[in-house]
């Protein structure tokens, strides 16, 4: 039974379904991240590889992730969070072993689709609202989104070392491991709680996606997501040349990489407080992108010394990073009470899109004009947003909070309930969606009296306990 003051942390089942879901989904990305920084330069020696080919293998892995990640997520409400889960960690087995064992280009980008086609974002996200009470699971989520960058910060560090020691399909294989051990980690030690609900804060219902791909913040906030993702990997296509004409080896670029991704974390964070703390999202998103678009032009046409050249990668993936933390922030913020499952949905689509075609364009143009080419082009896209982004309006000062009662069918009983909640300090919408179990709100953090609506929910549902779990 549920306490019926908030709990001020979180309990032993939250903690570990914290660790092992972020564990789970950063093995599968650090299997995605680590051939970016190798596969520009050791993708040439596959039969059959041509500069578009290997910006295509670079970037397929997001079309198939585009196309599946929200079928998955409702497939984990139909058949079960961890079948969905294992199911698509074993298509990412697959696709892996696929890649080590391919001698040709066209192998590689056969992995990568089945790679992509492991889509589990969803159901791991919808797994671990389950076993999250209410008060609690942005603190559970926010650990999977760090797990996130720690990954992509690793893969550039170890993708290197591993490809210098035991090639390119050392790194594939290391990535099937990688991912057998995610499996296990799944079946051994994520809790499984004993109902699954709807979660319409995290998996897309069906009718909703019109009404989000036109609303007029967050189709910009989609745009650019898109466009940051088709630079990440336009921008492998091109850079790890660089490295290679500074006479750096493979494993000397691992050190490069990782003294970036410091710098970045330095630069990064005073620009993010501004953003959120002094409520400056525009100006600090539209100036990181114009900011971006300079860098590309300034590294993609001079040959700087390493020193300059680590410098500038450091702002470059600084601007990077905090665009990839303020726009789901915004995302949260902006998107509709009853529909932040479905914006976050079209969100996750246009940033695998935006990947699945930065590659092969970038490839492309490398082939067809040059590799400095892809830099122009990279510098365009980033201008395009910076546009865009002019058009965005401060968000709302609120938070995304989700209710869980389950049993609320009653017309009567949900009219009284949502009267109460309406009448709760520092709720600013609340919007109930009987079939998920749950009622959604936007709240305002400085003023909301969780504990009240906690204490309301206890009245309603006493004997109900989100987070129980079966060993």
């Amino acid at each position: 039974m549920e306490k019926t003051q908030q709990s001020s942390s979180m309990n032993q089942i939250e903690k570990r379904a914290a660790l092992t879901l972020s564990s789970v989904f950063a093995t599968r990305m650090l299997g995605l991240f680590m051939i970016l920084p190798v596969f520009a330069v050791l993708g040439e020696s596959l039969s059959g590889a041509t500069p578009f080919l290997i910006g295509l293998a670079i970037g397929a892995y997001g079309l198939s992730q585009a196309v599946l990640q929200i079928p998955f997520g409702r497939l984990s409400d139909k058949l079960g969070r961890k079948p969905i889960i294992l199911m698509g960690l074993s298509l990412f087995v697959v696709g892996s072993v696929v890649a080590a064992l391919s001698e040709s280009i066209y192998g590689v980008i056969l992995g990568r689709i089945l790679q992509g086609c492991g889509a589990i974002a969803s159901a791991v996200m919808a797994l671990a609202a389950d076993l999250s009470r209410d008060e609690h699971r942005s603190k559970v989520m926010a650990s999977i989104g760090m797990s996130i960058g720690l990954a992509f910060t690793l893969a550039m560090f170890a993708g290197p070392f591993i490809a210098e020691h035991f090639g390119l399909s050392g790194i594939f294989w290391v990535t099937a491991g990688l991912a057998l051990l995610a499996a296990l980690v799944v079946v051994t030690l994520v809790p499984t709680p004993t109902h699954s609900y709807a979660q319409r804060d995290v998996v897309a219902a069906k009718g909703q996606f019109k009404d989000i791909i036109w609303h007029p913040q967050l189709w910009r906030l989609n745009l650019g997501i898109f466009a940051l993702h088709f630079l990440l990997t336009a921008f492998f296509v091109a850079f790890p040349h660089k490295l290679t004409a500074l006479g750096l080896s493979m494993s000397s670029s691992g050190w490069i990489y990782l003294a970036v991704m410091l710098i970045a974390v330095v630069i990064m964070v005073p620009l993010i407080i501004t953003a959120e703390k002094g409520w400056r999202h525009r100006g600090v998103m539209v100036s990181v992108m114009c900011t971006i678009a300079l860098l590309e032009l300034l590294i993609g046409f001079q040959q700087w010394s390493l020193w300059v050249l680590i410098f500038l990668m450091g702002i470059f993936f600084a601007g990077f990073n905090v665009m990839e933390a303020l726009f789901p922030s915004l995302i949260s913020r902006i998107a509709p009470a009853s529909r932040k499952g479905a914006a976050l949905g079209v969100y996750s689509t246009s940033q695998f899109l935006g990947a699945s075609l930065g590659g092969p364009i970038a490839g492309w143009l490398a082939q067809t004009y040059g590799l400095s080419t892809t830099y122009v082009a990279g510098g365009a896209v980033a201008l395009i947003w910076a546009v865009a982004g002019l058009g965005l309006k401060s968000p709302p000062r609120l938070t995304s909070y989700t209710l869980t009662v389950h049993h609320i069918e009653n017309k009567d009983r949900l009219a009284t309930l949502m009267d109460d909640i309406h009448a709760i300090e520092g709720v600013a919408e609340a919007v109930a969606l009987p079939e998920a179990g749950a009622v959604y709100l936007k709240v305002d953090k400085q003023q909301f009296d969780e504990a009240a609506l906690l204490r309301l929910k206890q009245s309603v549902n006493p004997a109900d306990s989100p987070n129980q779990v079966t060993e």
